[in-house]
């Protein structure tokens, strides 16, 4: 990264500049509790940063965070975690890198996105079984949720598929995975599950 050159970056086909020069990674771990990205962006207002992109979630009362933030000024990777982590966190795990650019920019083969969605009676191995077979075909998975009730699982997954492989036989082999393991599983154009569950949410609001 030059200096005095704020940070520009790909994500999801588009491009991000972070809004300083020096830009970090923070991953957050914690008890979930009220007031956690309250103190976080706190510091980082304190310290005169921005956050640039974020994703949080909370996995049965575990509260995880992710930020791309950036700064005026340098700071040590270190001493950024002692900022956000200190005594007033009360129990944060904060782990902090630099940002590096080029991970960002690192060009990606020719892709599409689908959702993957999968759903029946848990058992260990689903997960693993199914990641396996998608990195066997180069298939990146972007996004995963696993929900799990009175044994049953619902899984709902984004995947960037190489534009070189065959979406039928893809589909085939997962249905032979599926029946194996005994579950049902679907694979849809990304456009096509957002228009479709869309559609379905109109509907229900229409009947409301």
């Amino acid at each position: 990264m030059l200096p005095g050159r704020a940070a520009e970056t790909r994500s999801d086909d588009r491009t991000m500049r972070t809004q300083f020069p020096n830009a970090y990674v923070l991953d957050i771990m914690a008890e979930d509790r009220p007031g956690i990205i309250a103190h976080v962006s706190g510091v980082l207002k304190r310290l005169g940063g921005n956050i640039d992109e974020c994703s949080q979630t909370v996995l049965e009362g575990y509260f995880t965070l992710i930020l791309v933030v950036s700064l005026p000024k340098p700071i040590r990777p270190d001493d950024l975690s002692r900022e956000v982590g200190g005594p007033e966190a009360e129990g944060l795990q904060v782990l902090v890198r630099p940002f590096d650019v080029r991970v960002a920019q690192r060009p990606a083969p020719p892709a599409e996105r689908f959702v993957l969605t999968a759903f029946g009676r848990d058992k260990p191995g689903i997960i693993a079984h199914l990641s396996q077979y998608l990195s066997g075909k180069d298939i990146n998975i972007t996004d995963l949720s696993w929900n799990r009730a009175n044994d049953e699982f619902v899984m709902v997954s984004q995947v960037a598929i190489p534009s070189r492989l065959d979406l039928a036989l893809l589909q085939a082999d997962l249905d032979a995975i599926a029946d194996q393991e005994g579950f049902t599983v679907k694979l849809q154009h990304e456009n096509i599950f957002v228009a479709t569950n869309e559609l379905r949410l109109t509907r229900a609001a229409k009947r409301g």
